[in-house]
């Protein structure tokens, strides 16, 4: 009886080992069909590309679809909508203990552009920002918001007050950098030995939202990189217990006062609610300027605002990123331009950078 009870055990292990490896031997790889089977795959801002994945053998596996190597969805779905231009990467899995079916896609999202055509201005058509540097205009008319919707779809004029002073201005199309040529304009009023140089910076409406909430990029000039002139430079202005000189520190370690004098008693911006304020960009340096019984500030070989007589032409080619490397720009939507040097010029006062206009060198006639 204990002989014929042990055969029947041994059967039965056999059968349950052989309907292991059955059921082992039918377990397959997932196949699985996409509805999109071509990459690279061409994008736009803000356009959703649907994806789907579909089971073409009918075995259960596990799926995830990866964007930029982060889980997004667990099912055979995934919408994707770029929020800004850029190359992105997407990867989808299917999984069993047979093994792993793999699809990745590379979608290129190009920067968002508006066309010009003939009702564009050739001038910047916004105002988005204008915070200036402490200065014998600020608070009037040449250095208020005032002046600085002057420059609004045309000629106007507005002083950008002492270092870190600036304005952010808009265009109604994208501005397109041209091979091997100038793009931009910016007409100040500067004379052969008078410049009061600014440092000019571009952005792209990469987001497409029609806002400057991007990364800027300076426009190097000559100065780039030469003694004197310093990136990521800070300066802090304290307003003045009852008006008269505003006192300065940057975040070298260097102070300094905003001369004031005359009926300008209060130079620093009647609109900032605090005590001080901070303005941050890049630094020139103060070689053009000749002290003497007639101050001077020559301008610089080439790339700066308010540099040159009749006007000052950009290169958009010229951008670079926060790490001073060069960077391609197909084109722009945005610019800004801030006062770059910190001067006192005795009875002159600061020095100022003041813009009279910026254009688009495309549509100057």
């Amino acid at each position: 009886m204990k002989t014929k009870l042990y055969l029947l055990l041994i059967l039965l292990g056999v059968a349950v080992w052989t309907a292991c490896t059955k059921d082992e031997e039918t377990e397959q790889i997932p196949v699985v069909k996409m509805n999109i089977e071509n990459s690279p795959i061409n994008g736009k801002v803000n356009e959703t590309i649907s994806f789907s994945a579909f089971n073409v053998n009918n075995k259960v596996y596990a799926q995830e679809w990866k964007l930029e190597g982060e889980v997004k969805s667990n099912t055979a779905d995934y919408d994707f909508t770029p929020a800004a231009a850029g190359i992105y990467n997407i990867e989808y899995t299917a999984t069993n203990s047979a093994g792993i079916f793999s699809y990745k896609y590379v979608i290129n999202v190009g920067v968002p552009t508006v066309p010009s055509g003939p009702g564009s201005n050739s001038y910047v058509t916004k105002v988005f920002e204008f915070l200036p540097g402490p200065g014998q205009y600020t608070n009037k008319t040449l250095g208020s918001m005032e002046g600085a919707k002057s420059l609004e779809g045309q000629e106007g004029a507005v002083s950008l007050g002492a270092w870190g002073g600036f304005i952010v201005l808009g265009f109604d199309h994208t501005v397109i950098n041209e091979n091997d040529k100038n793009d931009l304009v910016i007409y100040g009023n500067a004379q052969f030995n008078w410049a009061e140089p600014g440092v000019v910076w571009v952005m792209q409406d990469a987001n497409g939202n029609g806002k400057p909430d991007d990364t800027w990029y300076e426009l190097k000039g000559s100065e780039f990189g030469k003694e004197g002139y310093i990136r990521n430079y800070e300066v802090t202005y304290t307003k003045p217990a009852k008006g008269g000189n505003v006192s300065w520190r940057d975040n070298k370690g260097n102070t300094g006062v905003v001369e004031i004098s005359g009926t300008n008693v209060q130079a620093f911006p009647a609109w900032i609610t605090g005590n001080e304020y901070t303005l941050k960009g890049s630094l020139l340096p103060l070689t053009g300027i000749k002290p003497g019984t007639l101050i001077t500030s020559f301008p610089f070989a080439w790339g700066y605002a308010d540099n040159a007589v009749g006007g000052d032409q950009f290169d958009i080619a010229n951008a670079v990123d926060a790490e001073g490397k060069p960077v391609s720009l197909s084109g722009i939507d945005f610019i800004k331009i801030q006062t770059g040097i910190q001067a006192n010029l005795g009875i002159l006062g600061e020095l100022s950078t003041e813009i009279m206009g910026v254009a688009d060198l495309s549509l100057v006639k």
